[in-house]
């Protein structure tokens, strides 16, 4: 399992205002400030995209949908999260908790619902608290030290107990609703969606769906993981420069980082990142520079 962590998407970081202000504890401030130095509300949404993203193993299995994962799956996610932000960040594991951050045990916990479940070994340390709806590309993250003032009093079969609303309420949030990096698939219509799964899974057909996504997505980024979600072929790369052939005489045009694609995304203002492709149309207008 790899623990590496894709290009740092800024772009995610578009609609993210991080939250000012101080808490009443100067550890979590200091934890806080560690992280704002680093860019967190960009790093994080990004570490979150790359954990759902393998998890869903889109290559493997053609998921793209969160709801799609078994219990299981969705249990591990949280895991997952915990790992990719500790590569993303560079940090060291604490002695009892997940992380060391500014010389503090900080412990990582994830949800895709509307609160957390805090185990009994967090009681007296800070958590990073993370969140992500899918569906609507948002996330959040933030910062609370436990304590059983600001837990709800029932427990779960495993001992865990839920944040209350005054916990909710005290969380010193790093992000909040950011803007999650897009899942492109999710975005679709479900028309869209159907035609360009509708091919068998063959490598034929994984040409043939690859060519339908970037016909019918078109003036966006489209991302690596979104084409091998599609494709589900070990060559999926092949299958984008292949595209080009077949779809240019319909008029459409790719811009990415690829040495292959004749029009450079910058002189249309745009900087792509590596492993991802753009598929704008050829009537796209542009006027250039006045001094070029």
């Amino acid at each position: 399992m790899s623990d590496d962590t894709l290009p740092l998407d800024f772009t995610a970081a578009q609609n993210i205002s991080a939250m000012p202000g101080s808490s009443a504890d100067p550890a979590v401030d200091e934890v806080a400030e560690w992280l704002d130095e680093r860019s967190a509300a960009a790093l994080i949404g990004v570490s979150i995209r790359q954990a759902i993203d393998e998890v869903l193993d889109g290559q493997r299995t053609g998921r793209y949908d969160i709801d799609d994962l078994e219990k299981t799956e969705k249990t591990y996610l949280g895991t997952k999260v915990e790992i990719i932000i500790r590569s993303a960040f560079g940090l060291q594991r604490g002695q009892r908790m997940d992380y060391l951050i500014a010389d503090h045990e900080v412990d990582s916990k994830f949800t895709i619902g509307s609160n957390w479940t805090i185990p009994k070994e967090a009681a007296g340390h800070i958590c990073l608290l993370t969140r992500a709806d899918d569906h609507r590309s948002l996330f959040s993250a933030g910062l609370l030290r436990i304590d059983g003032g600001i837990l709800n009093a029932g427990e779960n079969r495993d001992g865990k107990r839920s944040l209350s609303a005054a916990g909710r309420s005290a969380v010193r949030w790093i992000v909040r609703d950011g803007r999650l990096p897009e899942n492109v698939l999710m975005s679709l219509t479900e028309e869209d969606r159907a035609a360009i799964f509708s091919a068998p899974g063959n490598q034929a057909s994984g040409q043939l769906r690859t060519n339908e996504l970037f016909r019918r997505v078109q003036r966006k980024v489209i991302n690596r993981n979104t084409v091998v979600t599609v494709a589900k072929q070990d060559d999926s790369p092949k299958r984008v420069r292949d595209a080009r052939k077949f779809l240019g005489p319909e008029g459409i045009s790719f811009l990415g980082t690829s040495s292959l694609i004749r029009v450079s995304p910058r002189t249309l203002g745009w900087k792509p990142r590596t492993r991802e492709r753009g598929s704008p149309r050829r009537s796209l207008k542009w006027r250039p520079p006045a001094n070029g």
